[in-house]
């Protein structure tokens, strides 16, 4: 007996980013790329998703994974103005879909609606919340600002006090902006002594211009909005903020970009979608149904369907959204494939890819000299790490190298003109030995 096509495919996992009220958001911040997206829907976002489409979503969602647990994501805008009885709600169904499979929440939010009540649930719920924080006030209120152009530190730093009392597993997002670099170990500092264990730096990388009804990678001009990160102003942060990481801070703080680039020097595929050979396994859902190749690409040449008239499988198995994932590994440039990091960063994010590269080729990624950067200054430090974790031993004792133990201790094991054990292929003393 045949089949259907929609089981014979259901053995890839998929993930979305579920937005309950859109882009609706009870803050401004400036550097904030999804606000003008409510231009892009008829319904009122305010109004959120309606019960029979959360519903809906929930079974088929549930009904598509063939993973043993089902990991939920809710975004925004600022998916709190949903209100706690739609979460609430959404914890209900998803117990009634389930079937008794483990369900897990994640949730980013800005934090300044987050009360006592809120926090009780999240932690009863199990959700692990990822909350806005740029740093110190001065940095923070920079650009995370209400509608009437007040600061919003006070009010997150409430939130995060609050869940740490309801002991809510939680991360920080920090936003990287052109002024980050000089503060790189200012934030660094700052998070850690709030308490931070668990760390994501996300680059601001924002164009001037009507992208909202366009294709975000196709545009021809390249004047950057005025809080971008530079290219090479990135790369400075990450290496300021890991040579400090690593003196004494391997295994006890964890920093997204640091853990991504790890598994890449252990030769694993990075997990992170923007370093990954190719994407469209994540998809962007709006607060009516309609599904999006990514979060990144909520645009019309982007749309997918909706939930209402398509089931989620049908939409992200699709022929459109296979070959946008494969587009990213298509495009790259020439230079790209032909550069020694290509393993680490796959070429970036394709949303980035607006420059040219030496050559002249186009479709070169914005970040690319940032990342260069980070990747050569971290290059040795990542293989004696690697080398640890291959051999069983734990990354942090990379933090004895400072007295240069790690690096006495190898080279007592492995002959220096052995080729080196973290798979480079050169010698043990040209490479981690060295």
């Amino acid at each position: 007996m045949n089949t259907p096509h929609i089981y014979q495919t259901r053995r890839r996992s998929f993930h979305v980013m579920a937005k309950p009220v859109g882009s609706t958001c009870n803050l401004a911040c400036e550097y904030c790329f999804y606000l003008e997206k409510e231009q892009l829907f008829s319904t009122a976002q305010g109004e959120g998703m309606s019960d029979s489409l959360l519903e809906n979503f929930i079974r088929d969602y549930v009904e598509s994974q063939p993973t043993a647990d089902i990991h939920f994501t809710w975004q925004g805008g600022e998916p709190t103005l949903a209100g706690l009885d739609f979460f609430r709600k959404a914890v209900d169904l998803q117990k009634k879909h389930a079937g008794g499979r483990p369900v897990h929440n994640a949730i980013q939010t800005n934090g300044t609606q987050l009360d006592d009540e809120w926090c009780r649930f999240l932690a009863d719920e199990h959700f692990l919340v990822g909350l806005s924080l740029d740093g110190p006030k001065h940095i923070h209120d920079r650009y995370r600002v209400t509608r009437g152009g007040q600061g919003s530190f006070d009010a997150v730093m409430r939130a995060l006090e609050l869940l740490k009392k309801r002991r809510v597993e939680f991360n920080t997002l920090t936003c990287v902006t052109r002024e980050s670099t000089g503060e790189a170990l200012e934030i660094y500092r700052f998070l850690k002594k709030q308490g931070v264990r668990f760390m994501q730096f996300i680059p601001i990388v924002e164009r001037d211009g009507e992208p909202s009804a366009s294709d975000p990678v196709h545009r021809e001009h390249e004047r950057m909005m005025p809080w971008a990160v530079a290219s090479d102003g990135l790369g400075i942060f990450l290496s300021r903020i890991f040579d400090e990481w690593i003196k004494a801070d391997v295994g006890r703080v964890f920093v997204n970009m640091f853990d991504v680039v790890l598994s890449a020097w252990c030769g694993m595929e990075p997990v992170l979608c923007t370093f990954s050979r190719q994407c469209g396994n994540a998809v962007a859902m709006e607060h009516d149904g309609s599904l999006y190749s990514c979060d990144h690409y909520v645009y019309p040449s982007y749309h997918l369907g909706n939930l209402s008239e398509n089931p989620l499988e049908a939409m992200v198995f699709s022929d459109e959204q296979r070959r946008f994932g494969r587009d990213k590994q298509d495009a790259l440039p020439q230079y790209c494939r032909h550069c020694r990091y290509l393993f680490a960063c796959n070429g970036g994010c394709p949303k980035h890819r607006f420059t040219h590269a030496p050559d002249g080729e186009p479709g070169l990624n914005y970040l690319c000299a940032g990342y260069r950067l980070f990747f050569e200054h971290v290059d040795q430090r990542m293989r004696r790490m690697a080398m640890l974790v291959r051999s069983g031993r734990p990354a942090a004792e990379i933090m004895a190298d400072s007295a240069g133990v790690v690096g006495k201790n190898m080279s007592r094991r492995i002959g220096r003109n052995d080729l080196c054990p973290c798979g480079s292929g050169i010698k043990f003393k040209k490479c981690c030995g060295a």
